[in-house]
């Protein structure tokens, strides 16, 4: 609680400096934003034939609040560059636990077990951009994470300290963000792609981009979590890595801009295979199950794992626009990071409300297909569980969730959402039945 008294009371501080700062001028030395999400879920009851440790509970639940504050500020530091620190709150809890489901329903709910607020730096990273031959110079508005500067439109950008990849690699006009658009994990990254990350998200890494005007190129290298789903990283960088590479093509159709991004990584961890962690189990080495968690895998590596994504978004008019998701990972060794999918299809649209006189509310729908490879069946059909699904047994069945929302914007800086989604095959188990979602989402941000 006095953390959270002084993290409000330093954002007071801000938003009073940040007031009169742009009385004095329209331009700043410094960039100052802030969010606040809240989200509450619910579910209603559904049949189970078994139901194991990280299950999905078969009783309704309600009231599972999550919330989440940022406090995003800027400086520039010299010509083409400036440093970003980000401290944030979270606290809350998804449904279950933020088990039972591997497209989880609450992209914000971080997996942390805890209902308590924790205050903890979120980014702290610095960013050059060096101009590139004969390039133009735009104007950047200040924005999150983003001072307003005058920016070569051919560049080179490099990004070092922690972050989220997500703020890089995998973005999407209509389906990113859980603060504002689709709440359901799978929809806010490309599912097969266990990106790397702790607990809460961030990692530390070292991100370059080559941006041109209708195309970019970013790569990365970043640290991966000690054991799964962990909040430590792993020192051992030379055993234990991640890298990703984007390559992004903007285009023009009928007048309306679209964009597709293709992707692929690879990474290195502590993370143990499927089929061995089966045969250890069926052998008697109960350990093999701890092994899983990283609990007694410490100071073994070798553990592989590739994939690929692709992300489309299409403007198709002045209120309309779409996108559509497909990735793939190999899915022989253990998720380590984000979430346990190994192959992904998803597809959706988003309208504007001009068509009903709301200019400034959305209104969004979407599928997901979302299913695990042979190896990984055969781990759960084993009774073994990850760090987000095991129900002891296993008919296996892909996990298909539908979702609409309808976000309204009710003043300036105050969005509310209503949320609902229907998830059949949760954990991807047919033989539980189909599951109902819904949620209310208040989001502040300015």
């Amino acid at each position: 609680m006095r953390q959270l008294c002084i993290f409000l009371l330093g954002v007071l501080g801000v938003v009073c400096v940040h007031a009169q700062a742009n009385e004095q001028s329209d331009t700043s030395k410094y960039s100052y934003h802030f969010q606040l999400t809240a989200i509450n879920q619910s579910h209603t009851s559904f049949p189970v034939k078994y139901a194991g440790t990280n299950s999905l509970t078969h009783e309704s639940e309600s009231n599972k609040l999550s919330l989440t504050s940022t406090l995003f500020l800027g400086t520039p530091l010299w010509k083409n560059a400036s440093l970003y620190f980000n401290p944030e709150i979270t606290g809350g809890q998804g449904l279950s636990g933020s088990k039972g489901i591997a497209g989880f329903t609450n992209g914000e709910t971080f997996r942390i077990g805890t209902t308590a607020p924790v205050l903890y730096v979120a980014r702290l990273f610095f960013r050059q951009n060096i101009a590139l031959p004969n390039t133009e110079y735009e104007w950047v508005a200040d924005d999150v994470n983003q001072v307003k500067e005058k920016l070569p439109t051919s560049r080179i950008s490099i990004h070092a300290g922690k972050m989220s990849l997500s703020d890089y690699f995998d973005r999407n006009s209509y389906s990113h963000d859980p603060r504002g658009q689709f709440l359901n994990w799978s929809l806010m990254s490309n599912g097969g792609w266990d990106y790397p990350a702790d607990t809460r998200g961030y990692t530390q890494a070292l991100v370059v981009e080559l941006i041109k005007p209708t195309w970019a190129i970013r790569v990365s290298t970043a640290m991966v979590p000690l054991k799964a789903n962990g909040l430590q990283l792993d020192g051992n960088i030379l055993k234990a890595h991640s890298e990703t590479i984007e390559l992004e093509k903007k285009w023009s159709l009928n007048g309306r801009s679209g964009t597709i991004r293709l992707l692929g990584f690879h990474t290195l961890s502590q993370a143990p295979t499927y089929l061995k962690t089966v045969a250890q189990v069926k052998l008697g080495d109960s350990s093999s199950v701890d092994v899983y968690s990283g609990q007694k895998a410490w100071g073994i590596y070798g553990g592989l794992k590739y994939g690929f994504g692709m992300n489309v978004e299409q403007s198709f008019s002045n209120t309309v626009g779409g996108f559509f998701k497909a990735s793939w990972n190999d899915g022989k060794t253990a998720t380590w990071a984000f979430t346990e999918i190994d192959n992904s299809v998803s597809a959706g649209i988003q309208v504007l409300g001009n068509a009903w006189n709301r200019p400034n509310d959305n209104l969004g729908i979407a599928h997901v297909m979302n299913g695990i490879s042979k190896d990984h069946q055969a781990f759960l059909k084993a009774g073994l569980n990850g760090f987000m699904i095991g129900d002891g047994n296993l008919n296996y069945a892909p996990e298909s969730i539908t979702e609409l929302y309808y976000k309204a914007r009710l003043t300036k800086s105050f969005w509310l959402s209503a949320d609902y989604q229907l998830v059949f095959n949760p954990a991807y188990n047919n033989d539980s039945g189909s599951v109902n979602v819904f949620a209310i989402r208040g989001h502040v941000e300015f």
